[in-house]
């Protein structure tokens, strides 16, 4: 490696290998509990939750290590209201013919259509927004690097984090998405990446028998 500041790797935990056999099955039991609900109690959620998962997505790995994120995160019910008409509209759009037969069919068994009442529902809308320049400094402006891999990981631990705390989430997409970026009062050099609902399920919240498929590890991985 080329000389660069570093300082000792102090903080990693070494486990006997009969419990990092423990811990990984435990996570993954724990992990397969993770569904995507569409059903959510308005029940309000402490915002120091939000914030400790947040902080936990800040800690994903990122190209050059530019962070090339940022994370609006929405309980006004105003703002959501806004949210829930700007991607109603373009769902309708989406499903009355500009998706194309083939995603409608694959969207079929999930019982998804263009009304989203969770958006306004839920306690807490995530919008999540890559950044094209930026830097480890607010006011850098270097080109970022691997910005779809780095907010997609940082996405993931999100997700992890929320579930970890005891919420239920789900990823919304609606086509296009550049309306979160005046909704949220971004500038131009963000772009709407994904919204994720958080909070908790209601009590008559159900998941599709589809989504509870999930490949095998022979389907999904290869040991060479």
């Amino acid at each position: 490696m080329q000389e660069h500041d570093s300082s000792p790797l102090t903080d990693y935990i070494e486990y006997p290998e009969t419990e990092m056999l423990e811990r990984s099955e435990s996570f993954y039991n724990d992990i397969k509990r993770r569904h995507s609900v569409r059903k959510f109690s308005n029940r309000p959620v402490d915002k120091t939750i939000i914030e400790n998962c947040l902080k936990a997505a800040g800690t994903a790995p990122s190209g050059a290590n530019h962070q090339p994120w940022h994370f609006v995160a929405v309980s006004s019910a105003e703002v959501k209201k806004q949210i829930r008409e700007q991607a109603e509209h373009h769902e309708r759009g989406f499903y009355e013919g500009r998706a194309g037969e083939e995603w409608l069919n694959a969207l079929k068994d999930l019982g998804t259509d263009a009304n989203k009442p969770y958006l306004e529902h839920a306690p807490w809308l995530i919008a999540i927004f890559s950044q094209k320049k930026g830097g480890v400094k607010e006011e850098d402006k270097q080109t970022n690097y691997y910005v779809h891999e780095s907010v997609g990981i940082a996405t993931g631990i999100l997700i992890t984090a929320l579930h970890n705390a005891g919420l239920v989430t789900l990823t919304h997409t609606p086509k296009p998405m550049s309306f979160l970026s005046k909704v949220c009062n971004r500038g131009e050099n963000e772009r709407a990446y994904m919204l994720l609902i958080a909070g908790y399920p209601a009590n008559d919240a159900t998941v599709p028998s589809h989504a509870q498929v999930k490949k095998s590890l022979d389907d999904i991985a290869t040991f060479l």
